[in-house]
């Protein structure tokens, strides 16, 4: 038997599996079209397997989940919530950006089916996009999944040092107020120990995430039960006031100000495109990934909603105070009204861990993007960063670059709150733009289309406009600023830095000589290392074979012929 992935100049197919055979024990992996063995799936993209794969099903969707990590995630944005709409902000805009982002999970998790490896998203830009396109959409998805997934760790690692220091606050009756230095120097022994996690063995980081599932749900559970049972009834909300209660404290139109609070749902239910990144660790990747991608959106908006709903019904009516409070954590103040100070303390180290691991899961697949992106030459110190430790196989160099990066956003925090806040904007600017670019090039890139085991059918199309509408709309409402008018501090710097990177990107791409116009070309395809470890792929008849986005026919006889 013999495989061929044909991906000509001229006509480039969607990734689709045809023969494949392993001869060095003379297994041979299952031929279908639409499922084949792990590692034909990925050798029909070009690649050869180089992590072990370790991820089962329940822990793909336990990785995504734990990155979301609803109840710590609305614990750290709950400040982004309150001041633009108060309970309407907390209710009905979760709903509807958990009902939108549904239709974003499909149409990532048809691309997932289709092709999964770890580069996915400027992978499917490279091979769905025209060719005249495709290398800077390709160079710009990656460099922007890149910035998203790793700000996505600095948010998270930083919304960790802010609770830990609240509950340091608490501890000592409201007399010890962290200072942002302090704080930024927990972030970073935070990073440190997230990096010594994702390094270890992918066996040990699979089997991690069922304990995260494990405590990410039962801390739910904790709060949805425990703030209705002592809630002190001065604290204790109407129906009226929960469901329709609005507080707008910036002076923008109510509507807008209310669009504004999307900041926080959109950021909760974010990384969503984790098992994306770790398909390659991942056992039947093209139907567990989709699968993964979905359940985490969906039951993270469903659960993420009732807790909400109990957030707008016990925290009382002073917003004002509960923003304002010595704590400096909105959440935290609001268990302390319910819970007390011992209460508090206890459900509140629940939250700070579980928030810890939400780091380690995000700085897992923030390493898999940067592997990748690696991998194929794309960035600098490539050659560094390309490497899978021999004794964890996992990717060690990546992930502590994923980290470095991460500790230089969290500077952004010594600018001031405003700034700060970037953090957060970016990581969802970022994921979105590399999210759109290849659901827009999927449709308009000309390119045939071969879906994998999860398919829309005819509902692609139209859920796939409404996904990228929505993350258009999404993208503008991130760059407004806190309040109408503002000066220098008031400004929300997220255009700045993400417009700054993109810059920074473009320039490094055409750059003189040196830029990755001239060297850059897509996918590297590896499988000529993989014909030594056993793997045998042979070339269409008569097909240009595309290596790197170089036509090299005259030359597949040699790499690839079985």
């Amino acid at each position: 038997m013999s495989s061929s992935l044909s991906l000509s100049e001229k006509k480039i197919a969607s990734p689709t599996l045809v023969q494949v055979s392993e001869i060095g024990e003379g297994k041979q992996a299952h031929e279908t079209d639409s499922l084949a063995s792990d590692t034909a799936v990925l050798a029909s993209l070009g690649y050869k397997q180089e992590f072990k794969r370790a991820f089962h099903p329940v822990e793909v969707f336990g990785l995504s989940f734990s990155i979301i990590g609803l109840f710590p995630s609305i614990a750290s944005v709950l400040v982004f919530a309150l001041p633009y709409g108060g309970p309407v902000a907390l209710v009905w805009g979760w709903a509807v950006c958990a009902f939108f982002l549904m239709f974003l999970g499909m149409t990532l998790g048809e691309l997932g089916s289709a092709a999964p490896t770890s580069g996915g998203l400027y992978y499917w830009t490279w091979t769905y996009a025209t060719p005249r396109w495709r290398k800077v959409l390709s160079w710009v998805v990656g460099y922007s999944n890149s910035i998203g997934l790793i700000a996505g760790v600095a948010s998270i690692d930083w919304g960790c040092a802010v609770q830990l220091m609240a509950a340091v606050s608490i501890g000592t009756n409201e007399h010890f107020v962290p200072t942002t230095g302090q704080t930024y120097a927990v972030f970073a022994a935070l990073l440190m120990c997230h990096g010594v996690v994702s390094s270890l063995a992918t066996a040990v980081v699979a089997r991690l995430q069922g304990i995260f599932v494990v405590l990410n749900i039962l801390l739910c559970l904790a709060v949805i039960i425990a703030l209705p049972a002592a809630t002190p009834a001065e604290f204790k909300n109407t129906a009226s006031y929960a469901f329709g209660g609005f507080a707008n404290f910036y002076g923008w139109p109510n509507g807008f100000a209310f669009i504004l609070s999307f900041l926080a749902p959109l950021w909760t239910i974010g990384g969503f495109d984790a098992p994306i990144h770790i398909s390659e660790e991942a056992s039947n990747a093209r139907t567990v990934v989709p699968w993964a991608i979905l359940s985490a959106v969906g039951i993270s908006g469903v659960l993420g909603w009732v807790i909400n709903v109990v957030i707008a019904f016990y925290m009382g009516t002073d917003l004002e105070s509960i923003l304002q409070n010595p704590i400096g954590q909105p959440m935290a103040t609001i268990l302390f009204n319910s819970l007390g100070r011992s209460g508090t303390l206890a459900v509140w180290s629940i939250v700070v861990f579980v928030q810890f691991l939400m780091g380690s899961s995000s700085l897992t697949a923030a390493s898999r993007q940067t592997f990748a992106f690696a991998r194929d030459g794309a960035l600098p110190f490539s050659r560094f960063v390309y490497h899978v430790n021999t004794r964890t196989r996992t990717p060690v160099h990546a992930v502590w670059a994923s980290a470095f990066v991460a500790l230089l956003l969290g500077l952004l925090a010594f600018a001031g709150p405003t700034a700060n806040s970037a953090i957060f904007s970016l990581a969802i600017a970022g994921q979105y733009t590399a999210f759109t670019i290849p659901i827009v090039s999927r449709f308009l890139g000309g390119r045939e289309w071969v879906p994998g085991p999860f398919s829309l059918g005819r509902f692609s199309l139209p859920v796939a406009v409404i996904a990228v509408a929505w993350m258009v709309f999404s993208f503008v409402i991130l760059a407004f600023p806190t309040a109408p008018g503002p000066d220098a501090n008031g400004m929300n710097y997220m255009i700045v830095v993400f417009g700054a990177w993109i810059v920074l990107c473009l320039v490094y791409f055409y750059f003189p000589v040196y830029g990755g116009v001239h060297w850059f070309n897509g996918p590297q395809i590896t499988l000529e290392e993989a014909q030594r470890a056993g793997l045998r792929i042979a070339p269409v008849s008569g097909a240009d074979v595309v290596e790197g986005g170089r036509s090299s026919a005259s030359s597949s006889d040699e790499k690839h012929n079985a």
